[in-house]
């Protein structure tokens, strides 16, 4: 019987230890700056980033790595490129079990505030910024860095959550809806100044026309979804910030599941049940449908913009598919024109503690770097993005860039320059939501609410007000958002927010308790035998 106790214990002990690294790295003093930079040790740093599969991305990524190492001779890069932001962010929570988080790590804000919960896991930067030697424009940094009032403030804004600055910005873009303005003049109708959600509604409802053989009028084909939206999370929260209505509060009330909302999404079952709307997720791409005429207003990130029109320099359609017109490129619709408002997004940049300073200042260096003109403008010319400094966005060469719109289809794609511009214009109008730890569960419950109410109504669902109940509630428990009550203030907390706990957890766990069954088993033996 001792025996087995020692046996026990011993797994018990085990399991202590796996779930120690189980929760990353909490056991790691907060970084401190190094006096001096050791340039007599080699470091290697793990970058992770997002390329969209696109080789002049990863050339520039490349590139700006190779000219980072020589002047940093003793700092090794190894780029780990993925397709999506989400496999990033699942990725580092699941490395995060194994204390395998990279150095720095291309990621959104909403994301960095589920890292933090673990204990130093994540660096503030507000110190780097200003370290007189290694901060930004600091005097021992060995190439142009921009200083602190160089990054555009609405930028670097973002980036501060909880206290403190989690990241750096590295490119910024917002939302454009592409319109196919042949088919809106057509139709009769002329653009606006602004898009407002009644004209657009009006003139999708209005390409629904069609003949004896149920060819659509204005396209002489049998398809068409004349509003397409990419990201029905953006949509959402657009919607409800236009109209000053609740989506959620910087202490992390959730306030998305309110009356603004249903109404929002009956208007949206409305016009889905005449076809005249649907998503990406539910139809594809709005870039191939506006391309091959079967699309009139079709809403995509500014850095998207390499995929429409009928010039598009990026298509993934067969080019006897594509339909000649004249592509007009104008912020979302607007329930308010007067004041519009659009969300900024676009990818930052964290830099992950680890047990050596000098190996967390190597990655301060090379993140810091990829703020530089060279990067921020190399790298915003290949979509709709904008640099995230004005030292970037009043240089020359940039500025050259900007004033040679439609030179090409290439590098000068218009449509891809006036996307750019649309963002540099309207800076003053966009916001972003709060971030704390669940936001991107909140992020992902948005776009749920639309997606499902359109497939229902595919599915000849109506959407009344037991629909929306039952949604609201199926909702809630699906991206386990804590309800404390209807159409009122949900909280998030705790464990609830962190999405699905990485399979390494779930099997430690698991292991813990058996342990703890064996031990209680051989307790009550030893009680009995006693007796």
């Amino acid at each position: 019987m001792k025996k087995n106790l020692i046996t026990a214990l011993g797994l018990m002990g085990s399991c202590f230890l796996l779930l120690t690294g189980c929760h990353g790295k909490e056991g790691l003093a907060a970084f401190e700056i190094p006096e001096t930079f050791d340039v007599s040790s080699d470091y290697e740093i793990t970058f992770w980033a997002k390329n969209d599969t696109n080789k002049t991305q990863t050339a520039i990524y490349e590139q700006a790595i190779s000219d980072f190492e020589s002047l940093y001779p003793n700092i090794t890069i190894n780029l780990r490129l993925y397709t999506d932001y989400g496999k990033i962010y699942n990725d580092v929570i699941t490395n995060i079990a194994t204390d395998t988080t990279p150095n720095v790590c291309i990621t959104y804000p909403d994301h960095i505030a589920t890292y933090l919960t673990g204990a130093n896991l994540v660096v503030p930067l507000e110190e780097l910024f200003a370290d007189e030697k290694y901060g930004l424009g600091g005097s021992q940094v060995l190439f142009d860095s921009p200083s602190e009032a160089e990054i555009i403030p609405q930028f670097l804004e973002e980036c501060s959550f909880g206290g403190h600055y989690y990241a750096i910005p590295y490119m910024r873009s917002t939302e454009a809806c592409y319109i196919n303005k042949t088919y809106v003049e057509a139709l009769g109708y002329t653009l606006p100044d602004m898009l407002t959600w009644d004209f657009v509604w009006e003139v999708s409802e209005a390409a629904m026309a069609q003949d004896a053989e149920e060819n659509y009028l204005i396209n002489g084909q049998k398809v068409l979804i004349p509003f397409l939206y990419k990201s029905t999370d953006n949509m959402m929260i657009q919607a409800l910030k236009q109209q000053n209505a609740g989506y959620s509060t910087d202490a992390g009330e959730l306030l998305l599941f309110n009356d603004t909302t249903e109404e929002f999404l009956r208007t949206i079952a409305s016009h889905a049940e005449s076809g005249a709307f649907s998503t990406f997720k539910i139809s594809s791409y709005p870039a191939n449908f506006l391309n091959a005429g079967q699309c009139i207003f079709a809403v995509d990130s500014t850095a998207g913009a390499t995929w429409m029109g009928s010039n598009a320099p990026l298509c993934d359609i067969s080019p006897d598919k594509i339909v000649d017109f004249e592509t007009a490129v104008m912020p979302i619709p607007q329930f308010h024109p007067e004041a519009p408002q659009m969300i900024s997004q676009g990818p930052s940049v964290c830099i992950f503690n680890k047990a050596d300073p000098q190996e967390v200042l190597a990655s301060w260096l090379f993140a810091q770097y990829l703020l530089t003109n060279d990067v921020q403008i190399a790298y915003s010319e290949t979509e709709g993005y904008v640099p995230v400094t004005s030292k970037a966005q009043n240089s020359p060469e940039y500025q050259d860039y900007l004033a040679r719109c439609g030179e090409d289809d290439s590098v000068h794609y218009d449509i891809k320059i006036q996307a750019a511009l649309l963002l540099l214009d309207n800076v003053d109008h966009t916001f972003v939501t709060p971030v704390f730890n669940g936001s991107t569960s909140l992020r992902d419950a948005a776009g749920h609410l639309i997606e499902t109410t359109v497939k229902s109504v595919n599915r000849r669902q109506t959407v009344d007000d037991a629909f929306v109940e039952k949604l609201y509630d199926e909702t809630i428990s699906l991206y386990r958002l804590d309800q404390s009550g209807r159409r009122g203030a949900l909280s998030a907390s705790g464990k609830t927010d962190l999405g699905r706990l990485p399979t390494t957890s779930v099997v430690l766990l698991s292991s813990l308790a058996g342990v703890w069954a064996l031990i209680l088993l051989y307790l009550a033996i030893r009680a009995l035998r006693k007796k």
